[in-house]
């Protein structure tokens, strides 16, 4: 046996009671030979060998089944989980679960009152954009009083625009620091429009 492999079959037993641990599943030897044949350079004979030195040490369970032994970690050495602990993590799912629905329903309503909100704000900035382009047209009709009234008027709308709009990602971002998914996600299950949906912008300041 060369030096390499000799070291390889020394620390055979601590290599293959970390594995058996990690995975927590029953192996036979032949299994756990193929599954670490690659990364330890170990043999069959090293395995076997470690594997039953083990059993005999109490560190791992063995069982036979006809000619063929599996091996597995011992299940005492893993923390129990009570049925009252159980009990307790569904209840706390339960929990979860209504506020997350709570949310999402006053998200829905918040959502459905902004856009109201929106579509009227919309409604108004196009009457006034409307209204603005007749007044530039005109030549003989309209007071500069008249005039300087419209353009602020536009400015107090569009002002009222951004506020709300800037209100609304304020209150989306604040949500989405609890919500396990995307943004994209939350509006798509939430229902939320954007003016970038509609190719909507803001008029300039």
């Amino acid at each position: 046996m060369s030096k390499s492999r000799a070291e390889a079959a020394a620390g055979a037993p601590e290599i293959l009671l970390r594995y058996l641990q990690e995975q927590n599943r029953p192996y036979s030897a032949q299994d756990v030979f193929g599954n670490l044949q690659r990364d330890h350079g170990l043999g069959k004979a090293a395995v076997t060998k470690a594997l039953e030195q083990l059993a005999r040490q109490g560190r791992l369970r063995e069982k036979a089944f006809g000619k063929q032994k599996i091996y597995f970690a011992d299940q005492e050495q893993f923390d129990t989980v009570s049925d009252a602990d159980l009990q307790g993590l569904d209840t706390k799912i339960v929990d979860l679960t209504a506020k997350l629905q709570s949310l999402q329903q006053s998200c829905r309503h918040m959502e459905a009152e902004m856009q109201r909100e929106i579509q009227e704000l919309k409604k108004e900035c196009a009457d006034y954009t409307k209204r603005l382009q007749n007044i530039k047209a005109a030549t003989n009709h309209v007071t500069p009083e008249e005039k300087e009234r419209v353009y602020r008027d536009r400015q107090k709308y569009s002002k009222e625009w951004r506020r709300r709009k800037r209100m609304a990602t304020e209150l989306f971002d604040a949500i989405l620091e609890g919500y396990p998914k995307s943004k994209k996600q939350f509006f798509e299950e939430v229902g939320i429009e954007t003016d970038e949906d509609h190719n909507v912008k803001l008029p300039d300041p």
